[in-house]
């Protein structure tokens, strides 16, 4: 039974088998027939090892250069027989001469071209109103002299004529040549002197965050002159390098404040053993001399937070209270007295970078900004409004300049010096400031405006600190003056009226004394380079 039942299952599986033969064969003919008709689908490229399809990269066509034939014209309308000389002849011309044509307008040209004549259709050029001339000759001209003895001695008014003697009098320290005296190692940012009379200690803050501190009282040791031996084979250069190395050099003391740029620095008015320092870490810190300890005051509550600090000044009436300005637009003010950002105030005063502010000095509540969006503003600190983060002082006007505005700067008198981008230093002078209201005063245009306006070549490049100017705090003859750094390798002083009073220069002097500095009542004058070099007159 078993056996049969086998034999019906074999004999039903052949069949099966047989079915599905025939009708595979059916399939493979009926997709031969559309393939052949243009019916069948188009053949699925294969997936590469990374499961992508491969596409050919197209052959560039090469583009043949058609020389430019010129257009045909008929004979016939000109009057000439088909097939003629003339006819042959003239076409030849016209071909020659447009030939010559093409040829022209690819030839170099060589000689003189005045703009006038090469101007594009439709794009206006006067050269009297050619504006590329006031940029490219604000350049620097290193060592050219703006101001001299022939302006000293042109002065009429015997005052102005007496203190511009005094103030170009000012001598090129002589203890060693500025290019010796590198006191921090990178780019300097900022630079001062301690206010002591009685010795010129000279601070300054770099690009890296290092403090450098130079005593301009030591002299340089005499050395007596001692025979040198040379090999034959040196090169002037390596003798140069020798006797470069055995010169005595300065004694300079540097520490390492901050890991960034230090923006900025203070001595404490009621403590002169106290700096305070602003840096681009985000940090405020305060070194005291006689400890020998840096201790942080203020820094965002996130140490990763990057809210690098522009700039800050004291409170000269309550100086544990202390203002700083960020990159950010924003202004700060912290309480020494308390623990760390427990009483910080932040007003955002402008949405671009502020590149510097100041304080009155005697009415601290006012506070002037400079930023990046060509605006020096006035504040009102005893009036703030809004809410959270929206919160804010009272503006009480601002300037607007054709370009940024670099810093602005309070004297003791209430007058603002701001140097922008536009090539100009302005001075601002606000009467009755003692008498303004809370949140009641609002300046017009008018007064806001400046009232003295200096040109003045402010395009430090990349690679040059930014040019400020910056006061005097108590000069001695109550004359309000200050001093900004000269592409040209100078420093310049100006009055508050404008009237320059010295070119500070020197043989000595081969780099831009950018960050230029005078001693709080002393005349002398400080300038950093970018390399770190210190200048020095008194």
């Amino acid at each position: 039974m078993a056996r049969k039942e086998s034999n019906q299952l074999n004999e039903y599986e052949k069949q099966r088998q047989a079915n599905i033969a025939e009708r595979d064969a059916l399939l493979k003919q009926l997709a031969l027939d559309a393939a052949t008709a243009g019916l069948g689908p188009k053949p699925i490229s294969k997936p590469t090892a990374n499961g992508t399809k491969l596409h050919k990269k197209k052959a560039p066509v090469k583009k043949i250069k058609e020389e430019v034939f010129p257009r045909r014209t008929s004979s016939r309308l000109a009057g000439l027989t088909a097939d003629s000389e003339v006819a042959k002849r003239k076409a030849d011309d016209v071909y020659e001469a447009v030939k010559e044509a093409e040829r022209a307008k690819r030839q170099r040209v060589s000689g003189n071209l005045d703009l006038s004549d090469i101007v594009v259709a439709g794009k206006e050029w006067d050269k009297s109103e050619n504006f590329l001339v006031d940029v490219f000759s604000r350049g620097a001209k290193p060592y050219e002299r703006t101001f001299g003895d022939s302006e000293i001695r042109e002065t009429s008014d015997k005052e102005l004529r007496a203190l511009r003697e005094k103030m170009s009098g000012l001598e090129l320290y002589d203890g060693w040549e500025p290019n010796r005296i590198k006191i921090v190692p990178e780019r300097i940012y900022s630079l001062g002197f301690h206010p002591e009379p009685s010795k010129p200690l000279v601070f300054a803050g770099d690009k890296l965050g290092n403090l450098g501190i130079f005593d301009a009282s030591q002299k340089a040791p005499s050395r007596s002159p001692s025979p040198v031996t040379v090999k034959p084979e040196a090169s002037e250069g390596d003798i140069d390098t020798y006797l470069d190395s055995t010169q005595p050099t300065p004694s300079i003391t540097s520490f390492h404040l901050h890991t960034r740029t230090i923006s900025s620095f203070q001595f404490s008015p009621v403590n002169a053993s106290h700096l305070y320092t602003s840096s681009y870490d985000s940090s405020l810190r305060l070194l005291d001399l006689t400890a020998s300890s840096s201790t942080e005051i203020y820094g965002p509550s996130d140490p990763t937070a990057d809210e690098p600090l522009s700039g800050f000044e004291i409170d000269p009436v309550s100086p544990h209270v202390l203002y700083f300005s960020r990159l950010d637009g924003y202004v700060g003010r912290t309480d020494t007295r308390s623990p760390p950002n427990s009483s910080t105030d932040l007003y955002q005063l402008s949405e671009k970078k502020i590149g510097g502010f100041s304080i009155h000095p005697r009415y601290p509540h006012f506070l002037a900004t400079a930023s990046l969006d060509r605006y020096m503003r006035l504040w009102d600190l005893r009036k703030i409004s809004g809410k959270g983060d929206a919160r804010s002082p009272s503006m009480l006007g601002e300037h607007y300049s054709n370009l940024s505005v670099s810093h602005a700067a309070f004297n003791a008198v209430g007058q603002v010096a701001t140097a922008s981008y536009d090539d100009t230093i302005k001075i601002h002078s606000f009467e009755g400031m003692s008498g303004w209201s809370a949140g009641g005063t609002t300046l017009t245009e008018e007064q806001m405006a400046p009232s003295k306006v200096i040109r003045h070549n402010n395009q430090t490049g990349r690679w040059v600190t930014i040019l400020r100017a910056q006061w005097q705090q108590s000069p001695s003859d109550a004359v309000q003056r200050f001093c900004i750094g000269n592409m040209n390798r100078f420093v310049d002083i100006y009055t508050a009226n404008g009237e320059q009073l010295a070119q500070l220069g020197g043989e000595g002097v081969t780099a831009v004394p950018a960050v230029a500095q005078f001693h709080p009542t002393m005349d002398w004058v400080a300038a950093g380079t970018a390399s770190g070099k210190l200048c020095l007159w008194m």
